[in-house]
This record gives C-alpha cells, sequence and structure tokens, in this order.
C-alpha cells in the first residue's frame, strides 16, 4: 500500500531532535506541507475519566460506566441486584472529562516547566461507594452482590495531584454531580449497542 503524501499538511513533533530532524529532512524531498512548534509543551497525567462520550460497553468499558450501564439496565429490567466483579473494596479515584478539560487549559494559562503534572479529583472512593453512589443517580437501589472469583486489581489506585492544587486548581465537581452528567450522556446514547 502507498500513500501519497502530495499536498498534504504533517505534523513533526520533536523536529529538534535527532530522530524528528530526520523525519523533517526526509519530508523536504516530497511534495508536502511540514509543520513544526517551537511552542512549550505540559505532560499532563490523568486519573481514571468518565464522562460525555464514555465507552458504555459491559465487556469492554471500565467501571464507572460499565457500572452505570449495569443500574440502568437493571432499573429498566426490573432486576433485584447488580453484581461487581470484585469484593468491592479497592480504592479508586475518578475525573470527569470535563474536568480534566478544565485543568488543561489552567496548566496552559499558568504552568511551564518540564515535570509532569497529575490531573485528578484528590478524593478517593471503594468500588462499593461508587455502586451505591450510581444506583442512587439512577434511582434503582438493587441489591449488590460480590463476584469475588474476580480479581479485585490494585488495592488502591489514586494519584497525587498536590503539584496542581498547589498552582491553584481544585475545580473537580463533587462524583455524584459528575455521574449525574454522565448518565445524562449515557441515555441520550443508543441503548442496544
Amino acid at each position: 500500500m502507498s500513500y501519497d503524501l502530495t499536498g498534504k499538511r504533517l505534523w513533526v513533533a520533536g523536529h529538534r531532535g535527532m530522530v524528528g530532524g530526520a523525519v523533517v529532512r526526509r519530508l523536504a524531498q516530497e511534495d508536502c506541507e511540514v509543520i513544526t512548534a517551537g511552542r512549550d509543551w505540559i505532560s499532563a497525567m490523568p486519573t481514571n475519566l468518565y464522562g460525555p462520550g464514555d465507552n458504555y460497553d459491559l465487556q469492554k468499558s471500565h467501571v464507572l460506566p460499565s457500572l452505570l450501564r449495569k443500574f440502568h439496565e437493571a432499573k429498566i429490567t426490573g432486576a433485584k441486584s447488580v453484581e461487581l466483579w470484585c469484593s468491592g473494596a479497592p480504592l479508586r479515584e475518578f475525573l470527569h472529562c470535563d474536568d480534566l478539560a478544565d485543568a488543561l487549559v489552567f496548566l496552559l494559562k499558568t504552568y511551564s516547566g518540564h515535570e509532569h503534572v497529575n490531573v485528578g479529583s484528590g478524593d478517593k472512593v471503594s468500588i462499593r461507594e461508587l455502586a451505591e453512589t450510581i444506583a442512587k443517580v439512577v434511582g434503582y437501589e438493587a441489591e449488590l452482590t460480590f463476584d469475588v472469583t474476580k480479581p479485585d486489581g490494585t488495592p488502591r489506585k489514586r494519584m497525587d495531584s498536590s503539584r496542581l492544587q498547589q498552582m491553584g486548581w481544585d475545580n473537580a465537581r463533587p462524583l455524584a454531580d459528575g455521574i449525574r452528567d454522565a448518565y445524562r450522556g449515557f441515555l441520550g446514547k443508543d441503548l442496544a449497542a
């Protein structure tokens, strides 16, 4: 398979380095426009994200969207229980995707450094507490059952976002509010998928 580069605009990251420079020199032989940026860069590492546009596939999604769908389907079908694939004890941290966007814009406006910045809410919640919160948001408090034959995974996944907070960003919405927004987005999707 051959791809014609004629008239294409190509962005090369790291154009001042050895490999990026070599790519720019090679692309100079093609009939294309090479775009480089000389501007500052920021490395930001988010925690577990959720929100509009998430993947709600029960086999491929992460814990929060999966539980949101499970509780919604339990409500629709009148199921008496919702099964969780662990003991419910592991602790996780979640951040709404719009809050991540807010933090990234904040960093663009205020930060210039080479150290990466963790972006999180700073709040930890157990999987059991997460399920209970989702049940309240969905409006269906089915019995929680736990399949302890499935692994818990890491007991705690929480990052240190203190650098970001010390810079002045602490704008993560409460988890229940974020889940409400995610559920509204979910209800707008094709639930048959």
